[in-house]
């Protein structure tokens, strides 16, 4: 069994506190002592985790980015699949509120996303099988513990899926450069499901065609898109500043 690594301290904190069962082996770095730190160790010793030091030669090897000398590895994620997607919609209680990524590719950008839609609430985020980026260890780092927080399902038809949701009476709204109404005017409360594509080319013909409107993001400057992962939280806020209204 491979392994996998979590890295960062609030990466791994939330792993200890969401699923401490799956972790079989705790890295340290030798001689790093501060208060952050000490929160993790005595979380782990709470827990009955053995923690072992090593230098940060051998704790760069081990991640493949920032580990601010903590790496925990886990035990393979069965995270949730596509089949599973009934039971989570079932199970919100109240308006679903969705994100679907279409053709986001960069693991960073996916775990800045995945924390901006945990912050906003949001219950599922969705992206197609090909053209997206996996959970990676570098996605779960920069999503700081939203990756633990939030299902984040691939599916092998977004399409389907996506007419699966508007038979479930969720409305799919997507972001175009060149749509008519702007995030502000456009109604985002009731059932949810917001898509956001890939940074310049947007999304992909068939799922605009499977929206049942488009928004814009105002733009006043000369640049002429944002980060994917800035224009969801422009957009995700937007929605909760409706929804709590």
């Amino acid at each position: 069994m491979k392994l996998e690594s979590v890295y960062g301290l609030h990466a791994v904190t939330t792993l200890l506190q969401r699923s401490p069962d799956q972790v079989v082996e705790l890295w340290v770095q030798k001689g790093r002592v501060d208060a952050r730190m000490q929160k993790v160790l005595n979380l782990a010793e709470r827990l009955g985790l053995s923690v072992m030091e090593a230098d940060k030669g051998l704790l760069n090897q081990k991640a493949d980015g920032n580990h601010q000398g903590i790496i925990a590895l886990r035990k393979p994620v069965q995270g949730k699949s596509e089949k599973h997607l009934p039971e989570i919609l079932d199970g919100i209680s109240g308006d679903p509120f969705v994100l679907i990524l279409d053709g986001v590719t960069d693991p960073h950008n996916l775990g800045a996303v995945l924390r901006t839609a945990d912050a906003a609430g949001v219950h599922l985020v969705i992206a197609p099988k090909d053209k997206s980026a996996p959970l990676t260890a570098t996605a779960a780092k920069v999503a700081c513990g939203a990756a633990e927080a939030i299902p984040y399902i691939q599916v092998t038809n977004l399409a389907r899926t996506m007419k699966d949701l508007q038979e479930r009476g969720v409305w799919i709204i997507g972001t175009a450069g060149e749509a008519p109404n702007s995030v502000y005017q456009q109604d985002m409360t009731g059932p949810l499901a917001l898509v956001m594509g890939a940074e310049g080319p947007g999304m992909r013909r068939l799922t605009r065609e499977h929206c049942d409107h488009l928004i814009n993001i105002p733009m006043a400057g000369e640049v002429s898109s944002l980060n994917v992962s800035v224009a969801t939280g422009v957009c995700l806020f937007e929605a909760v500043r409706q929804r709590q209204s």
